[in-house]
């Protein structure tokens, strides 16, 4: 189960996905789908790669292929739409957006004449998803396409990538594949001097990098794959919870139980009792509040701060 690398499942067989949320936060993670996202009220803490910003309402958030991205809605109210589709959809040949920044503001789309566009896309996504009549896939690609090249042709994008550029992308791209490694190798004692070494970092330079990138530390990033691995296991196996504490990489009970209620706001045992838990397609955890539901009937795994 890939926690932070997220792999969606589609309700169609069309690559497009779109739910809206309110008071929603998620914690970093990549995948290889354009993510778009528009703030119907509110305002959330954003992140996108080294892009770290305040978005509010009628704001429009861009999260291209393979950029890490989490966010924060810790004590404000907001709602979301997300709106997550394959680049394939956009061209066969896609290689990226550029564009400068991924927010675009209210008065930016109002400015380049986009706000209708958007809440025209949105409904032609929902509508054609819900019915699925003769040629739905086809209407639903035009209608992303023209949203997508009117953005091309109003936003600013990036010159050609010069040395520092090529050099940021390579760092980020091996700092996925650590991610990777660190979903597949989270029994193990790995440590953060590993993880630094793995990046050719210092261990100093690299806890202040990978904050940035995800939000948080490296040792609680590490511990909620490992609790989510734990949780999957308390819901679906008959082992001790001893057992299962050791094979997710603690090296005790208490620290387990210690974790697993920081991270999820109860203990391993209550844990086992709570009704409706869908603990399967969990990615992760709004560790911020103990005050938390979860979102039901999704495939892609958020916790929405009650």
């Amino acid at each position: 189960m890939k926690a932070f690398h997220e792999i969606r499942s589609y309700s169609s067989d069309i690559m497009i996905w779109h739910r809206a949320f309110k008071n929603i936060s998620f914690l970093a993670h990549w995948h290889q789908e354009i993510e778009l996202i528009y703030m119907r009220s509110g305002s959330a803490e954003i992140s996108v790669m080294d892009h770290t910003f305040t978005a509010n309402e009628g704001d429009f958030i861009i999260c291209d292929s393979g950029e890490i991205h989490f966010s924060d809605s810790h004590g404000r109210e907001n709602c979301m739409d997300f709106i997550v589709f394959d680049p394939t959809l956009i061209s066969s040949i896609y290689d990226g957006s550029h564009f400068i920044h991924p927010l675009i503001s209210k008065s930016d789309l109002e400015a380049y004449h986009l706000t209708e566009p958007l809440g025209r896309m949105i409904a032609t996504i929902d509508y054609e998803l819900a019915e699925k009549k003769a040629y739905y896939q086809d209407i639903i690609k035009t209608s992303l396409r023209e949203f997508w090249y009117l953005l091309k042709r109003n936003l600013p994008t990036c010159a050609a990538k010069n040395f520092e550029d090529k050099k940021r992308v390579h760092y980020l791209q091996d700092f996925q594949l650590l991610l990777s490694e660190l979903e597949d190798r989270y029994a193990e004692n790995i440590d953060l001097e590993y993880a630094a070494s793995r990046m050719n970092f210092s261990p100093s330079y690299f806890s202040r990098l990978f904050k940035k990138l995800t939000g948080t530390h490296f040792i609680s990033y590490l511990n909620t794959i490992r609790v989510e691995q734990a949780a999957s296991m308390i819901r679906n196996s008959d082992q001790r919870m001893t057992d299962i504490a050791f094979q997710c990489g603690f090296n005790n009970i208490r620290s387990f139980n210690r974790v697993f209620k920081d991270t999820t706001g109860h203990t391993p045992s209550e844990f086992l009792t709570l009704p409706g838990t869908d603990v399967e397609s969990m990615s992760c955890f709004n560790r911020k509040s103990h005050a938390m539901s979860f979102v039901e009937n999704d495939p892609v795994t958020v916790i929405k701060n009650s």
